[in-house]
This record gives C-alpha cells, structure tokens and sequence, in this order.
C-alpha cells in the first residue's frame, strides 16, 4: 500500500485577480511546503495582500486555483486548520487580553488553553490589562494569541510589524520565533526587508501580481548581479567620472563627498581602473545585498 504525500500547505496556480480593469494579481504559481517560513516581499501595490486574502477565502480567484493543505481555502479555515495575524482590527478595548482570547476561544467548538496561547505570544504578563492600555506591538502579539488558538497548520501574517518600534517588533518575532519548533507552515507579508532576511527560509518577491524571483536570501541576493565599490577620489571631475562609467559591465557612477560609489558587473576591471589610472585609495568591494536585490527585481524599468 502506497502511502499519498501530504499535500502542499498552500498551492497556487495560474491564479489572477482583476477589480474591474485593475489587475492587482496577473497569473501567481506557487506552492508553500508543510513547515516552511516563507516571506512574501514587494512594494506596495505588488499584490501581496490580494494573494493573502485568496488563500484566506476572503476572495476568489477571477482566474487559476487557490488550494490550501489540499483543499478549497473556506473549507481549510471551517475546520481550523488557519489562522492569520492582520495590520489592524479585531480587538475590543474594554476588554482585558485574557478575555479577549477567553471569548474568542468560545467561538471555537476545541482550542488550546487560553494560558498556554498566552504564554506562547508572551503576554502572560499582561493578562488582566485592558486592550485599550496595550501598545501596538501588545496588540499585536494578542492577535497572535487568538490566532494559535486552534493551533493552525498555516498561519498568515500580513504586515504584522507596521507601526512598531524597535522594541515592539523585536518582541513580535521573539513570538513568532519560539512557537516555530511547532513545524507550523507560516506565510507572512511584510516590507521590513531584515525581518524577511532574519527568519524566512525562502523569500518571494512579487511586483505587479507577478512572482519575479523565489528562494532563499543568498539565492535572492545573486540575483542582483554585479558588486559596490566604493573609493576615496577627492576632486573627481566629470571627465574622470565617465570614463569609469564608459567601462564594460558598470552600471552607476556617483559621488558622495570625496567618495566614489561604481555599481558594476565586472568589479575586477573598474577595481584595476581605479588603482592604476587614477588617484582612488582605500578600495573596498562588496556584494549586493538583500536591498539591492529587492529594488533591481521589483522596481520599475527605467
């Protein structure tokens, strides 16, 4: 007897989604392995939160299947098996945080204990204030809290930090972090590029309803090709400034004061340029970082 592999937690395909002539999502493929902490990554108007509420049931797709732990996204969530930590809303101010999970754990026909959920957002220590007292962040790790009640296959997150401090975020994902040994499958949308780099195992970028790139940080990050060099040239004038950029592979030439930044493909021939064809000193190379990456795949052509 062959045993059937558990399905994707979330499967995507050939999805769109059009609001009259606006196309907020134009043809996603996707699919989130069970366990996996994927980030969901693009400007705004990428159509990140769209996505979010097809695989929420909130909508349907004009186009393409959304599946979630290999049913219909309504069905997953009747029977528990989602959750979701969202931007605002939802939470009365009069009430305590312990009665705010208490009553929505009545709503739930099996739950986990109210202080177990308490204790796993890390705000057992705040139980008995009023939700009206809590700060953002507090808040936020309360939606969290409701959220873990049934204790969801996938939970989705959709900017849950917007707003925060430091602080505030920092004690979000110390949350989040400690209730990942659970092997949850978490999708969470977010535009602090850190927070995507710091606990996501794959990153998904999307610009205009479309995926522009999937994987891990290191993967992302090769994809914005080419190096930063950066040089002390004091007094570099315009001539000296085009040449360097009339050089294969460089993309950019400026300055900053007596620095000079090239972005470049080919970093070796602008690194010897510079060292035997003029005066720059104290040459350091780097590769490009997560933001780079981000700006090159999702920002517009010029």
């Amino acid at each position: 007897m062959t045993t059937r592999p558990n399905p994707p937690a979330v499967r995507l395909s050939g999805v769109t989604k059009a609001f009259g002539a606006v196309e907020a999502v134009r043809g996603i493929d996707l699919e989130l392995n069970p366990g996996e902490i994927v980030a969901f990554l693009g400007p705004n108007g990428a159509g990140k939160t769209t996505t979010i509420d097809l695989v929420l049931g909130l909508s349907r797709p004009t186009t393409g299947t959304v599946e979630v732990l290999g049913m219909e996204p309504r069905r997953a969530i009747a029977r528990g098996l989602v959750a979701a930590v969202m931007q605002t809303g939802g939470l009365l101010k009069d009430l305590t945080v312990r009665e705010t999970v208490a009553y929505t754990a009545s709503l739930f026909a099996d739950t986990r204990p109210v202080d177990e959920v308490l204790e796993r957002a890390g705000i057992a220590g705040i139980a008995d204030r009023r939700v009206g007292k809590c700060s953002g962040g507090e808040q936020q790790r309360l939606r969290f809290a409701m959220a873990l009640l049934s204790d969801p296959a996938l939970l989705l997150l959709d900017e849950p930090t917007t707003g925060m401090d430091v602080e505030g975020r920092r004690a979000f994902w110390s949350a989040i972090r400690a209730d990942l040994a659970t092997g949850r499958t978490v999708l969470f949308a977010t535009h602090y590029l850190e927070e995507a780099d710091q606990y996501a195992d794959r990153i998904v970028l999307v610009r205009k309803g479309k995926v522009v790139a999937d994987g891990t940080g290191p993967e992302i990050r090769a994809l914005a090709s080419g190096r930063t060099l950066r040089a002390h040239l004091p007094g570099a004038d315009r001539p000296t400034l085009e040449r360097i950029g009339a050089l294969g592979g460089v993309d950019s030439v400026e300055t900053r004061g007596d620095t000079l930044i090239v972005q470049a493909k080919d970093s070796d021939a602008v690194a010897r340029h510079l060292l035997t064809e003029t005066d720059a000193r104290d040459l350091e190379i780097t590769a490009q970082g997560l933001e780079e990456a981000f700006l090159s795949l999702t920002g517009d052509a010029s």
